[in-house]
């Protein structure tokens, strides 16, 4: 029996607001069960996002992708390409919001693919536009003498909130994710935080 998953991607830098919007679209969309959605925080532009392969190595020939854009799949065009070859050759239908791709039965056509593609194109304009931005702003910001990037942290300047909630890590009324979902951030620097704390 042919399932149908969905896909939600949120850069690192963006809110849990954001993904949980995507996850109530996918389920609009027609993605039945909540454990059917793979989700991740990560960069459109990486090719080896964890749950992105996860969802990649459940598929079988029939299924059905859902995501709500295409730069929720991938920023990269070539990235595109490649995951546009897989839905043709393991005949799977991919749905981008209200564009449907149909390759159960038989291959694209070529308008369809040109339309996507152009998208991934855009995407990837997008994306670099940004990224040029943001080196002008930190070059600009160099120049005036200031300092870039978050301040580094050690045992000496932990996060009060953290060192709140360490003690009920301790003692086991907490665990990593709680505090993570506490602190908005992830469970890696969660991690990080309570090895230079022993």
């Amino acid at each position: 029996m042919p399932k149908i998953y969905g896909y939600a991607r949120c850069s690192t830098n963006e809110s849990k607001q954001d993904i949980n919007r995507q996850k109530r679209e996918l389920k609009k969309l027609g993605v039945k069960e909540e454990k059917n959605i793979f989700w991740e925080y990560e960069s459109g532009t990486k090719f080896d996002r964890a749950e992105f392969q996860k969802l990649l190595d459940v598929l079988s020939q029939g299924d059905t992708i859902i995501t709500t854009e295409v730069s929720r799949l991938t920023r990269s065009t070539k990235h595109l390409c490649d995951i546009m070859q897989l839905v043709q050759d393991k005949k799977l239908k991919l749905i981008i919001g209200s564009f449907v791709i149909d390759c159960r039965k038989d291959e694209i056509d070529p308008m369809t693919k040109g339309m996507l593609m152009m998208w991934g194109v855009f995407s990837e304009m997008e994306r670099d536009i940004i990224s040029k931005r943001v080196k002008s702003g930190i070059e600009n910001a160099k120049a005036k003498g200031k300092k870039i990037g978050r301040p580094k942290v050690d045992a000496s300047n932990l996060p009060d909130k953290f060192l709140k909630y360490y003690p009920m890590y301790k003692n086991g009324s907490m665990n990593i994710t709680d505090i993570a979902n506490v602190l908005k951030c992830s469970r890696t620097t969660i991690y990080k935080y309570i090895r230079l704390m022993e």
